[in-house]
């Protein structure tokens, strides 16, 4: 009599909470290095703001444009938290607007478009699946808004995020260490010109997150 034998269960590689860290790390030097800095930082500055060596920042990232992807994917991602948060909010729903709009600006979404540059795959599948997701989530924090009838209806998502980004466009070298209160407080106005009814008529059309992107203005 023979027994049958089953092929042990394989084991499945997880990543090292070391190695996740050390990954987290980079990104976020990276992040702030590209903020402070533009795109052309060195990377071996962002791997010593890291606190890891140049071998541990090329085996996450085996160039450039790989770590820049990554940056502006995972701005991206924490901005659509910021919009499911919003979403999430029972109350006002224009007050849920204002919070998210001021937390896309802390994010410093607007330091990022530089970055997009020619060379940039500008069509990576991770790229494209944290576009459309902030896209649509903008898109219902706005929607509910109009539904409210607290913004007007005149706006599009493209409107919205490219004010954002332009009144939240750092001083990059400036030094300057009251820019987040101008920000702040500029986003304000803005917001307060969005809410209905409308005091003006805008010129054109409500500007879509397409022709942002045929114009490279949107990452």
């Amino acid at each position: 009599m023979t027994t049958a034998t089953h092929p042990a269960p394989r084991k499945v590689t997880r990543p090292r909470a070391d190695a996740l860290r050390n990954r987290e790390r980079i990104v976020t030097a990276a992040r702030e290095m590209f903020t402070e800095h533009g795109p052309d930082v060195p990377l071996d500055e962002i791997a010593r703001r890291a606190g890891v060596g140049n071998a541990t920042l090329y085996r996450n990232f085996p160039d450039r444009d790989a770590l820049v992807r990554e940056v502006v994917c995972s701005v991206m991602d924490r901005t659509a938290e910021a919009a499911e948060g919003a979403l999430a909010e029972t109350g006002d729903a224009f007050a849920a607007l204002e919070h998210f709009v001021h937390a896309c600006a802390d994010e410093r979404i607007s330091a990022l478009c530089p970055m997009v540059s020619s060379t940039f795959d500008r069509h990576h599948p991770d790229l494209e699946a944290s576009r459309e997701r902030v896209e649509s989530l903008v898109g219902e924090v706005m929607g509910r808004a109009v539904t409210a009838g607290q913004l007007r209806s005149d706006v599009g998502v493209g409107d919205l995020m490219i004010a954002v980004a332009q009144l939240s466009r750092p001083p990059a070298g400036t030094g300057c260490p009251q820019g987040d209160r101008f920000v702040h407080r500029h986003l304000q106005l803005l917001l307060d010109g969005l809410r209905a009814p409308a005091r003006s008529v805008l010129p054109g059309t409500a500007v879509t997150v397409g022709e942002l992107r045929q114009c490279g203005t949107a990452a």
